[in-house]
């Protein structure tokens, strides 16, 4: 390969999946984790939206927390991207060299979505104001959105 080749190839600058496409893809993420969720609940409750009174002990911190954190996460690890980025084209990948982050980066990347929520989401607002598009959960990990 020349030496003009191997260049251009270390400047390529990628396409970083913007505020908009990233927040209706949350949205659409969303309604997967509520689908996913709507028959647990059935089980558990006897209804979809548990009413004062209706728990279920430790099983909600279960259900809350853990499960939509797993789905969240899977779809990272299996696919570097949840179903609302991949409908925009989206794909999760190491800041610096653009290849496929380890699992590490993604559970981090999701524990990460807490400090990104403090103060009033701000650490996903910054996405909006970002020349990489990285919300602080993104720069915590060491990852960026791009578009395929």
């Amino acid at each position: 390969m020349s030496e003009s080749a191997e260049a251009s190839q270390d400047t390529i600058v990628p396409d970083y999946l913007g505020f908009w496409a990233r927040f209706f893809a949350f949205i659409i993420d969303s309604i997967v984790v509520l689908i996913v969720l709507a028959p647990i609940t059935l089980v558990m409750y006897g209804q979809l939206i548990p009413g004062p009174g209706t728990t279920s002990g430790p099983l909600d911190a279960v259900i809350q927390y853990l499960i939509p954190a797993l789905v969240i996460v899977l779809f990272w690890i299996f696919r570097q991207a949840t179903p609302g980025k991949m409908l925009f084209g989206g794909r999760i990948v190491h800041a610096r060299t653009l290849a496929k982050p380890s699992t590490l980066q993604m559970v981090g990347r999701y524990l990460a979505y807490f400090v990104s929520t403090l103060p009033f989401c701000l650490g996903f607002v910054w996405i909006a104001f970002d020349s990489r598009k990285q919300g602080w959960h993104d720069k915590l990990a060491g990852t960026v959105v791009i578009k395929d």
